[in-house]
């Protein structure tokens, strides 16, 4: 994004280091030393849409969290002798009962956890943090937890916007980026590498990347799995929680990339078998993904990898008059078998129009041109891209996507959108952080839907997110396949209230569930969505899930207080419809 000068009233942007030991290194994402704030045209469209003024921007009216963590309140209610039993496990440097390391892995990174902490409203903490080094570890903590009734959660990168790690009945938690992110092997014959869970998303793709020096492999690889979340999102992370990168209609979600996992579990080691495919039975490895910690601590990680070849990157991007349009040539995209992109999304009108001005198509000569062609400001969608893959078939798969876009009226806007969308693509969440210390929020929610029902869903949704007034609420298709996609909400809003959040929030999850649509599709379920998450499984298929954790963690002790909704109560879940059957 472009950081010019402001030409009039420039806010009065907080561009300072967050203190060590403050609130602020807490809640803000990302790199300390990194900001990045609106562009004017930015700035102006926002005092426009949110009814607000320069008068707004000259002070802070949010807490900006400059100062230190206390938890006099909150004090550690975890018995000495287990403290020092956890410290025979792992060394006595590596459990602390203290504040700051407790505060640090209680919240994850929705809008009602970043809420709370700007106003220290703290609510659920662990008596005590652990940072274990071995697999043999975390499964002597899990067995002496679950001996001594201990509930016990895990820290992997802190991305969570599901509430999945909150520490909701005390007890202890698991951080597992200070030592548990080493390689165990890498296998350029079989093409996998088998991690410890709290390996994150930069470490990995950088040691792949580097094979040859590391490994002495013939060539270089990548992970293919680029969350937006990429850089503090851990393996372990994106395992339990089914996750999704953005270029995974190439790669494939993490439910595809995963070949084998471990498990310290209160009944013991669960190993999954790492062979590509078998017929023996369900698949363990999909059972145990998405658990999110309520079966066990997933402690090692066997991913397939790619070569890596970023030459071979084809960039593409188009402009469509209208969503109607966009989505049927999108479904022709990926219908007509021709291979798939690596980066596939498409954005709505109300996204696009933002879009133009965060990537700086509006400072080119392109903005102009689509006015006079008729692709109309909030009506024309924007799709944009890349192939990765051999050279050929990068070409191929870009060459297709150009004739289907042109078939359907899409305007070439060249590889310059692309690139811009690269560039910001993981640093985007600073621009939260910036706009929430004069209390104007943003925070996403996702679903999946079939390509027969897409446009009702947008339409469903888009109306309750709108029902607040003054707020933006972009869509966006990705993570796509020949039978739907993800859609994917943002919305930006004025709020600087965790309650007012939290209900705001709740219309939309209860809106995604009347349209029909998957309640996730790559977030997670949490603690947040839990209460939807039976409603929309179904009763009998829901307990399933039940008689799983009955078998795995019969007293609870694993990741309790509500995750994916195994001990809610029955008044606290949502059943809000029967089930719809869509086929």
């Amino acid at each position: 994004m472009s950081n010019k000068p402001y030409k009039g009233f420039e806010p009065k942007w907080l561009l300072t280091p967050a203190p060590e030991g403050s609130y602020r290194s807490i809640f803000r994402w990302g790199d300390p030393e990194f900001f990045k704030y609106p562009k004017e045209s930015l700035y102006n469209l926002m005092k426009e849409t949110f009814k607000m003024t320069d008068d707004d921007f000259k002070d802070y009216t949010d807490d900006i969290g400059f100062d230190q963590v206390d938890l006099s309140e909150y004090p550690s209610k975890l018995a000495k002798k287990h403290v020092d039993a956890l410290k025979k496990i792992v060394g006595d440097a590596f459990v602390t009962t203290e504040d700051y390391p407790r505060l640090a892995v209680a919240y994850g990174c929705t809008g009602y956890d970043l809420l709370r902490l700007r106003h220290k409203q703290i609510e659920n903490v662990p008596d005590a943090v652990v940072y274990p080094d071995t697999t043999a570890q975390v499964e002597d903590i899990v067995a002496y937890c679950v001996k001594n009734k201990i509930p016990l959660y895990v820290y992997g990168g802190g991305s969570s916007v599901t509430r999945g790690m909150e520490a909701v009945k005390g007890g202890v938690t698991l951080d597992m980026r200070k030592r548990f992110n080493k390689v165990i092997s890498f296998n350029e014959v079989d093409q996998t590498i088998t991690v410890q869970a709290g390996m994150s998303g930069p470490k990995l793709e950088e040691t792949l990347n580097n094979a040859q020096s590391i490994f002495g492999a013939k060539r270089a690889y990548t992970c293919g799995h680029f969350p937006q979340s990429f850089e503090y999102s851990s393996v372990g992370g994106w395992t339990v929680t089914r996750g999704a990168g953005q270029n995974s209609s190439y790669y494939g979600t993490i439910a595809d990339i995963v070949l084998s996992q471990k498990y310290a579990t209160p009944i013991g080691r669960i190993q999954t078998s790492h062979y590509p495919r078998e017929a023996t039975g369900p698949n363990l490895n999909q059972i145990m993904m998405g658990s999110e910690g309520t079966f066990g601590v997933l402690t090692e990680v066997t991913l397939k990898v790619f070569r890596y070849m970023p030459e071979n990157r084809k960039r593409f991007s188009y402009m469509f008059k209208d969503w109607k349009t966009a989505m049927e040539a999108a479904r022709e995209m990926m219908q007509c078998e021709c291979g798939f992109s690596s980066v596939f999304r498409l954005s709505d009108p109300e996204e696009t129009h933002l879009m133009l001005k965060l990537y700086n198509v509006d400072e080119t000569p392109l903005e102009p041109i689509l006015d006079k062609l008729g692709y109309r400001d909030m009506e024309r969608c924007m799709f944009l891209g890349f192939t990765d893959g051999e050279k050929g078939f990068s070409r191929n798969v870009a060459k297709n996507i150009a004739k289907i876009a042109l078939q359907h009226g899409g305007f070439p806007m060249t590889g310059y959108v692309t690139k811009s969308w690269e560039k910001g693509r993981f640093n985007d969440p600073y621009l939260r952080d910036t706009l929430m210390d004069f209390s104007i929020i943003t925070d996403t929610l996702e679903c999946t839907v079939n390509w027969s029902n897409m446009e009702q869903v947008h339409r469903d949704v888009r109306k309750v997110c709108h029902a607040l007034p003054n707020t933006v609420v972009t869509t966006h298709m990705s993570h796509c396949y020949p039978q739907g996609a993800n859609l994917y909400f943002i919305f930006i809003t004025k709020m600087n209230d965790a309650d007012e959040f939290k209900r705001y929030h709740t219309t939309i999850l209860d809106a995604i569930q009347k349209s029909g649509a998957a309640i996730s599709h790559h977030h997670g379920i949490g603690k947040m969505f839990a209460p939807w998450l039976e409603g929309y499984i179904g009763e009998k298929e829901y307990g399933v899930f039940k008689t799983l954790k009955n078998y795995f963690d019969p007293d609870y002790m694993m990741n309790p207080g509500g995750t994916i909704g195994l001990d809610l109560k029955p008044e606290e879940k949502k059943f809000l419809n029967e089930r719809k059957d869509y086929r």
